[in-house]
């Protein structure tokens, strides 16, 4: 016969038997719960393979998702979408390899895309036919990245910017195609590449040279023309002055690829016809020591010149006139 204190004994026991699995499920639900709710504070990045008409080649390019980008919204969000253009020798990937991109993107609310450029200067070639890295960008890359993610589709929303060749290629995108980005930012901008007369002027790097005279052409040719960067600035009607995006330029003080004289000089013409802009002299070389520390400002002022995330119903005007 079991005695009351025996009795009570085992109700106890068999209370804590089923409140402890019910609380481990409490527990377990309500983390489910926060980790749902909580916006997720990591980028994520996502590669697409693309296939490029004008090219006749795979031109693959990176995009670096926001936090927050998979999360479910009642209205989907377009977010200011920043192209970061590579350098000379360089690829689509390297942005990602040789800085902490993704580290500081997460820190702002972008989607940056990283194209291939190949050692094309980000121009319609004068030798190569297939070589319309130009095109490329503006009629076949923009639309993509705008058709396949949540990326604005307004001037308002776009920016662009690059590393040496792809500071020329950015700065250049700003001046031809201000309609088109409210932004454009140059690194250690190669910003003579198209200014040069003769070969002679290109320095000692033959490398250096053939690119150059393989994209331009030798002498005064029309690619030449219509992508100097210098005569663009200076050709440029008093009224659309302020209709180019804010354009922003640096260059390494130790840089050795003497990038340093012909950045203050597009800056000083910048001055001249009254261009909005911002140009820094920083202590730096030509390498990615630099970079790394630059983009983070460039990822900066990035955010705080192209427009705040819009739903995607506020969107106006896709790409395709060009």
């Amino acid at each position: 016969m079991k005695t009351g204190g025996e009795s009570l004994r085992r109700t106890r026991q068999v209370r804590r038997a089923w409140l402890l699995p019910l609380l481990l499920f409490a527990f377990a639900a309500s983390a489910t719960h926060a980790q749902a709710v909580a916006p997720s504070t990591a980028t994520s990045v996502e590669t697409v393979n693309f296939e490029s008409r004008l090219a006749g080649r795979p031109l693959p390019y990176k995009v670096v998702l926001p936090p927050g980008y998979h999360a479910a919204a009642p209205t989907p969000v377009l977010y200011p979408t920043l192209y970061l253009l590579h350098g000379l020798t360089g690829h689509h990937t390297d942005w990602l390899s040789r800085t902490r991109l993704s580290d500081y993107a997460a820190q702002h609310r972008l989607i940056i895309v990283t194209p291939e450029g190949h050692d094309g200067w980000y121009t319609d070639s004068a030798g190569v036919p297939a070589d319309k890295y130009e095109s490329y960008v503006i009629k076949e890359l923009m639309p993509d990245v705008e058709r396949r993610f949540r990326a604005a589709r307004t001037r308002e929303g776009r920016g662009v910017a690059g590393l040496s060749m792809g500071g020329y290629g950015a700065l250049k995108f700003g001046l031809k195609y201000p309609e088109l980005f409210a932004f454009a930012a140059s690194m250690s901008g190669a910003v003579g590449a198209a200014s040069w007369r003769t070969a002679d002027e290109l320095g000692r790097s033959e490398f250096i040279r053939k690119s150059l005279v393989q994209t331009f052409g030798e002498g005064d040719t029309p690619t030449k023309r219509a992508n100097d960067l210098f005569r663009l600035v200076r050709e440029l009607p008093a009224e659309r002055a302020t209709a180019l995006p804010f354009l922003y330029l640096d260059c390494g003080t130790e840089d050795p690829l003497q990038l340093l004289g012909p950045n203050a000089a597009l800056a000083a013409l910048l001055v001249g016809r009254k261009v909005a802009h911002e140009y820094r002299q920083l202590p730096g070389q030509h390498d990615w020591v630099y970079w790394d520390r630059q983009v983070q400002e460039v990822l900066r002022l990035a955010s705080q010149k192209l427009a705040a995330p819009a739903t995607r119903g506020a969107s106006a005007g896709r790409l395709g006139s060009h």
